[in-house]
């Protein structure tokens, strides 16, 4: 609570210097930024590289001073208190949001075959750029970027998974796309923010999680947990950095054009830092003898069929809400070519 009240009188005293009018008599103009994690994390020093870009591209008239380890925006309610003004930037995570983002909930299933994380932000923009829904979704908010991530294992607490049917009973912590899924392999999955995980684990209340090998360090699971099943798991992008409409609408011209030259930057980060934290993290595995099994090509494929499967039956489950998910779907198979790279059909409609 504390620490809480301290982040929000900074933010108050921010705001005060924040009227964008800078000058030599008023000071550079301080936006703001909240995350919930700590700043070593890998996404955390992407975030770095791109405050110092915004800096240095500005000749210091804008400055952004971070509040890191979730002192001011929460993983559900992050989009709500960017509207409001909680922060003017910060990290989102509408994949953990329960309502008003529900295609951006679920087309994060729609990427199998798409390796890497630059494909992935492809096929998430072409998406965005033809579904009026998922503009819907993100109003009142000025997306400056989109993050993809590292292909997930299944990394396990004290029981070896080594196939499919390994899974059954486990109580495994899963991407919104990937519930069903499991819950068709038996096991009993179920969602929550990443920060929370480590402590589940080490509780016994999670027997696993559904996450990169990346985690092992950057979240320390190597701490907690000794069994990975290594297999490709398809995963999504979608929109993880934004600021609030009104705070974005209060920049200048010049300053708001920054921002915008910002955002390739901060996606290159957020790529290279995802990667390089993968490799720390299999490294580390081994060094702590997690202890690795590989998926047979047969159940790779099962798992990728069951996993279409439920992505089209999630993207027709949102006509309750009148939202035209199959169309979405569809223009998302059709923009994957055979190698994975992307070419967005939605440009030939």
């Amino acid at each position: 609570m504390i620490h809480r009240l301290a982040s929000l009188l900074f933010l108050l005293l921010a705001a005060c210097a924040g009227a964008d009018s800078a000058g030599p008599e008023n000071g550079p103009v301080v936006l703001v930024y909240a995350t919930p994690y700590a700043p070593t994390h890998p996404f955390s020093r992407a975030d770095i590289r791109w405050m110092e870009y915004v800096e240095e591209a500005s000749g210091g008239s804008l400055q952004v001073r971070p509040i890191w380890s979730g002192g001011l925006l929460s993983a559900k309610d992050s989009l709500e208190e960017l509207r409001h003004g909680v922060a003017d930037i910060g990290l989102i995570t509408p994949i953990y949001v329960r309502g008003g983002v529900h295609l951006i909930r679920v087309q994060s299933g729609f990427y199998s075959g798409v390796e890497t994380i630059e494909n992935q932000v492809a096929l998430y923009r072409c998406l965005a750029a033809h579904s009026d829904q998922i503009q819907e979704e993100m109003e009142g908010l000025k997306v400056l970027a989109v993050q993809g991530g590292n292909l997930p294992w299944i990394i396990t607490r004290e029981r070896a998974v080594r196939s499919l049917d390994d899974l059954k009973g486990l109580r495994i912590r899963a991407p919104t796309e990937l519930l069903k899924l499991l819950e068709t392999l038996g096991a009993d999955p179920v969602n929550m923010p990443m920060g929370d995980v480590y402590s589940a684990l080490a509780k016994g209340v999670l027997d696993g999680v559904v996450a990169p090998a990346d985690t092992f360090k950057s979240l320390h699971f190597a701490d907690v947990a000794g069994y990975a099943l290594a297999m490709s798991v398809p995963r999504g992008a979608y929109p993880a950095r934004a600021m609030g409409e009104k705070a974005w609408n209060n920049l200048s011209a010049g300053h708001q054009a920054i921002l915008e030259s910002s955002v390739e930057i901060w996606e290159n980060a957020l790529a290279e830092e995802n990667r390089a934290a993968l490799e720390e993290g299999e490294t580390l595995a081994a060094q702590e003898n997690v202890e690795v099994f590989r998926i047979s090509d047969e159940e790779q494929d099962l798992f990728e069929r069951i996993y279409l499967e439920e992505a089209e039956h999630n993207a027709l489950a949102l006509s309750r809400y009148d939202i035209d998910g199959a169309k979405v779907f569809r223009l998302a198979r059709d923009s994957i070519s055979g190698d994975g790279t992307i070419i967005c059909a939605g440009e030939n409609s």
